[in-house]
C-alpha cells in the first residue's frame, strides 16, 4: 500500500497560484487512481478533482473546473494540483488520495490519505 505526503500549501491572495504536491512511497504508484479531497473547518471533506493510473483522464468538482488541474508523474511517484485563480473560499486543507480499484469523485472508494496542507486565501 502507497503512504502519502502533500506539499505546497501556504497563504496568498485571492487571484494568486498555488502548486500541490502529493509524493507517494513504493514502486506501484502508477497502479492507484489518484484523487485531490478539501475540507474547511466545521464542514464535510469534499471532492475536487481526480485523475487515472495512466494520468490521462481527469475530473473535476465544478467549482475549481477551469482554474485548478490535476496531473501525475509516475516516474517520479507524485501527482500535483496546479491551483490558479484562487478564491477566498478555496481555503481548506487540501488531501492527497490514493484508490486501488476505483476511480471515483466518492471518499469511501480511496483508501490511503496523506496527512494534508493547509491552502489559506486572503481576498
Amino acid at each position: 500500500q502507497v503512504q502519502l505526503a502533500e506539499s505546497g500549501g501556504g497563504l496568498v491572495q485571492a487571484g494568486d497560484s498555488l502548486r500541490l504536491s502529493c509524493a507517494a512511497s513504493g514502486r506501484t504508484f502508477s497502479n492507484y487512481n489518484m484523487a485531490w479531497f478539501r475540507q474547511a473547518p466545521g464542514k464535510e471533506r469534499e471532492f475536487v478533482a481526480r485523475i487515472n493510473r495512466s494520468g490521462d483522464n481527469s475530473y473535476y468538482a465544478d467549482s475549481v473546473k477551469g482554474r485548478f488541474t490535476i496531473s501525475r508523474d509516475n516516474a517520479k511517484n507524485t501527482v500535483y494540483l496546479q491551483m490558479n485563480s484562487l478564491k477566498p473560499e478555496d481555503t481548506a486543507i487540501y488531501y492527497c488520495a490514493a484508490s486501488y480499484s476505483y476511480i471515483s469523485a466518492d471518499a469511501r472508494f480511496y483508501s490511503v490519505w496523506g496527512q494534508g496542507t493547509q491552502v489559506t486565501v486572503s481576498s
